[in-house]
């Protein structure tokens, strides 16, 4: 009996490791665009109080090289879900300007089901909307800007091809649950008081001080804030009483709720702290390397004119001989050897003693000057060019040879995503 329980049981794990190879097999068949998201992402869901179909936004982190991706839970508000690395991005920390500078975006956008290609040259992409309106605004120009697959970089973030897929399928389910647009918040660091202070002489300063006030709006209220733009500023979680908002025109009259400003008052004025405290030790720190590396250059200023007193100081024997050293004189060249003499030569006649310069008689000529020889020119050797100075980079940045090909910014048909994979309740 015990032996047939055995094989009953044997034969059941053999059936389920069958169907977890199947599912597997079946699963990796499917088109990359509709593969499920993985079980483990699903229990951390139902642990948050997410459900799979609920809303997401995003966050992105240049130079932490990071992406957030938020996900709606049952009461409303926002939690994080995960964190990816971002593979490569490329430029610098500081807004995209214009075309062709291979700068990754910063600012908020918005990602519509149009915007998502399943059929992308880089595995999955979503085209984060750049230009938004405050970039056209300030006339910026660019198009293409994705969050990809591939791992290559020409001003888009750049994920590997497993992430892609996931994120991908994050929105994708939450397009289905019917959510129509999720919002992108792109960022040079995470807006601490540490960073700001870090960064505080950056002339993007003011620009990123602004997008701080969108940053801070979600950290107060846990959802992701309604973004305009008037007077080419944004403005977030502005009610102007169903006027709209113009960005390159004047700002309607508008209000934000109370509990919102009371909030962001509060918090500013602690990072405003925060940061004033931060600069200060960063200024006291390099106050401190600068002191200590001052300290030794002078001690070895100070040993070097040691050296060099000890150098000039006449040895023992000198001293004994009662000769000093002269720390200017050069030392004396070797004479030259003299040739062999032959058995036949004569020797040659002891040269005549000099008379004294009294007795020398004023119309002897004077002798010839001995013939100078030949100075030398060295043509300098030609220095090669210096190298111009690569771009800045900075945290895992660009795959500078990389051409960015060009996947169409609105896939063709939007309702071919939504129809089956993306279709919303009732539509």
């Amino acid at each position: 009996m015990a032996f047939r329980n055995f094989s009953l049981l044997l034969r059941a794990a053999l059936i389920g490791a069958a169907a977890m190879v199947l599912g597997a097999c079946t699963e990796s068949s499917l088109p990359k665009d509709i593969r499920p998201v993985s079980n483990k992402l699903v229990n951390e869901m139902q642990k948050d109080g997410m459900k799979e179909t609920s809303p997401i936004f995003i966050r992105i982190f240049k130079e932490e090289s990071q992406l957030e991706v938020w996900k709606q839970r049952r009461d409303g508000k926002y939690a994080l879900l995960k964190t990816y690395d971002i593979c490569k991005w490329s430029g610098v920390l500081g807004p995209k300007i214009k075309e062709g500078d291979r700068q990754a975006p910063e600012g908020f956008y918005t990602v519509t089901p149009a915007q998502m290609n399943p059929k992308s040259s880089y595995y999955l992409s979503f085209n984060i909307g750049f230009p938004n309106a405050y970039d056209r605004a300030h006339g910026r120009t660019g198009t293409h800007l994705m969050v990809h697959g591939a791992c290559s970089s020409a001003g888009c973030y750049s994920m590997t091809d497993e992430d892609a897929g996931e994120i991908f399928a994050l929105a994708r389910d939450a397009f289905k649950g019917g959510q129509r647009s999720f919002q992108i918040q792109a960022f040079p660091f995470r807006m601490t008081p540490q960073n700001l202070a870090k960064h505080r002489g950056d002339p993007n300063m003011a620009f990123w001080m602004e997008l701080k006030v969108g940053y801070d709006h979600f950290e107060i209220t846990r959802q992701p804030p309604k973004v305009d733009v008037c007077e080419k500023h944004y403005v977030f979680d502005a009610d102007a009483g169903g006027k709209s908002f113009n960005a390159t025109g004047k700002c309607p009259a508008y209000t934000v709720p109370a509990s919102i400003t009371t909030a962001l008052a509060a918090k500013q004025i602690a990072d405003d702290k925060k940061a004033a405290a931060a600069a200060a030790e960063i200024e006291a720190d390099a106050a401190r390397i600068a002191a200590q590396k001052q300290k030794v250059a002078d001690e070895q200023a100070a040993e070097a004119a040691k050296a060099a007193e000890r150098a000039a100081k006449p040895t023992v024997v000198e001293r004994l001989l009662g000769r000093k050293k002269d720390p200017e004189a050069t030392p004396a060249p070797e004479p030259a050897a003299e040739p062999e003499k032959s058995a036949a030569a004569t020797p040659a006649a002891p040269p005549a003693k000099p008379k004294p310069a009294a007795v020398v008689a004023t119309n002897t000529p004077a002798p010839a000057a001995a013939p100078k020889p030949p100075v030398r020119v060295i043509a300098p050797s030609p220095v090669a060019a210096a190298p111009e100075p690569a771009d800045p980079e900075v945290g895992k940045v660009v795959d500078r040879e990389f051409l960015w090909p060009e996947d169409p910014v609105v896939v063709e048909g939007g309702a071919q995503i939504l129809k089956p994979t993306l279709a919303a309740p009732g539509g």
